[in-house]
């Protein structure tokens, strides 16, 4: 091609550019996708949230019940037996409060006295916890050993609180291997090893009186609590929520 003067004409370049109002269009797609997919991830994640929630509201009511289940089961069992043993039912925990009835002072060795209420307390004990009612929302059942925080050779309060940190060990050790001696028992020993455990506390739990000081004589005692396995349940729940 040329024109009259005798240049040249060249053709048009083509051009690729895309047309502005095709590019505004991409991107707004662009971002509505992505808003949706987060909208659906949000949504995804407050259901998850909410199930979770749900369960954990589940979980908690059903362990109040089976506390407040298992609490009148041990009131049944035990209630016209506690005061003879120097006893007392809090919640579900079983509280032997005489240190007399229970052992010499340092000692951990059973009185025959203490022996002979473990003998009558602890069948009747396990055959409530082993029921079909209970035996599988057990997660332990703990022996715990409290003392005061008095120790009359100790030279500071850190010396006594692990001079009584020793002693109340070997109380519940001593606890623990003589009931589950016992005869009646021994049906449920493979469950018992595995839930019964021995605590000793020392004086970390010490009561205080209302005036503000340490009551040393119920500071001293033997407890057998049950913890269900509510509480794991719960934080297995969480642990799958968590991202």
């Amino acid at each position: 091609m040329s024109l009259d003067d005798g240049r040249r004409l060249l053709p048009p370049r083509e051009t690729h550019w895309i047309p502005l109002s095709d590019l505004m269009t991409g991107l707004m797609m662009v971002f509505l996708l992505v808003s949706i997919a987060y909208m659906v991830q949000a949504e995804a994640q407050k259901a998850a949230a909410e199930t979770a929630k749900q369960r954990v509201t589940d979980i908690a009511v059903l362990y109040k019940q089976l506390q407040t289940e298992l609490y009148q089961d041990l009131r049944s069992e035990f209630e016209k037996d506690l005061p003879r043993w120097g006893a007392e039912l809090d919640q579900t925990t079983i509280r032997f409060r005489e240190p007399d009835v229970l052992f010499d002072t340092g000692k951990d060795t059973l009185k025959p006295r203490f022996k002979s209420i473990l003998d009558d307390f602890f069948p009747r004990y396990v055959r409530i916890l082993t029921s079909d009612k209970y035996r599988e929302s057990i997660e332990e059942v703990r022996i715990e050993g409290h003392t005061s925080s008095f120790w009359s050779s100790a030279t500071s309060d850190q010396e006594a609180y692990f001079r009584n940190m020793e002693l109340s060990q070997a109380r519940t050790r001593t606890t623990l291997s003589y009931v589950m001696s016992l005869d009646p028992v021994f049906d449920q020993l493979l469950w018992l090893r595995k839930h019964v455990t021995a605590n000793g506390l020392s004086s970390a739990r010490a009561i205080i009186g209302a005036n503000g000081k340490e009551d040393t004589l119920r500071s001293q005692r033997v407890e057998f609590r049950v913890r269900t396995d509510a509480e794991s349940r719960i934080a297995k729940i969480l642990e799958s929520t968590t991202p």
